[in-house]
């Protein structure tokens, strides 16, 4: 397990601390439909952490064609229909570039520093010219908005317990994920970005913002600067 992070529940827990059944058991949400009213049709889209196929698989069923990376060989196995690359996504030099690039899941959030660098680099790396780069930031309040827990429309309760401090601006957030017959547990680090911090991170990369897809900024489309 990675230093600062843990899962606990059954199964298979990855590095991170995800635990692979129970993202195969997580709604989709609106993601698809933000993700397709942002980029061309058919698009090829290269999903960076893309887990057991959340996502991956209503993208598919629209017409995208899909590369998912995942640094787990668990997740990666339940994705179908798509090309699958098992590796770090800081490390990832395909040698390609792609319509869309896309970095959900708060990954931007990388509580190292160079993590995030690393990430935003491959963003870059791996975007056509004239291509674009989706982004999924944190919510404004994630961080201190805690306790708090909403209930799935499925049937059942995320919970973030807490966001501690743990030096050098990262959080450590304990979420629970409980299920009628199952619980779960992730602890992970995260930075908080600002806006501005969010930008200037982009910046560095050689991205800039495009514009912001969603009233609440934590989408965000990205073009090379």
């Amino acid at each position: 397990m990675r230093e600062g992070y843990e899962g606990t529940g059954p199964g298979a827990i990855t590095p991170d601390g995800c635990a692979v059944e129970l993202y195969t058991r997580l709604s989709v949400g609106e993601e698809p439909d933000i993700i397709s009213a942002a980029v061309p049709a058919g698009a090829h889209i290269l999903e960076l952490g893309s887990g057991v196929g959340r996502v991956t698989h209503p993208l598919l069923e629209r017409g995208f064609t899909v590369t998912a990376v995942d640094e787990s060989a668990e997740m990666l196995e339940r994705v179908r229909g798509a090309r699958t690359i098992c590796g770090p996504i800081e490390d990832l030099d395909l040698g390609e570039t792609f319509d869309v690039v896309m970095l959900a899941s708060f990954l931007v959030h990388a509580g190292d520093v160079e993590v995030r660098r690393g990430l935003l680099k491959t963003c870059a790396r791996h975007v056509a010219e004239d291509g674009c780069v989706l982004i999924q930031r944190e919510g404004p309040d994630y961080h201190t908005n805690v306790p708090r827990e909403r209930l799935d429309p499925t049937g059942f309760t995320i919970r973030i317990v807490s966001a501690e401090p743990v030096g050098d601006g990262v959080d450590s957030i304990h979420a629970e994920y409980v299920f009628p017959d199952a619980t779960w547990t992730q602890t992970f680090l995260a930075r908080p970005l600002t806006k501005e911090q969010f930008e200037e991170a982009l910046g560095e990369a050689g991205l800039k913002v495009d514009r912001y897809l969603t009233e609440d900024g934590m989408w965000v489309r990205a073009v090379k600067g």
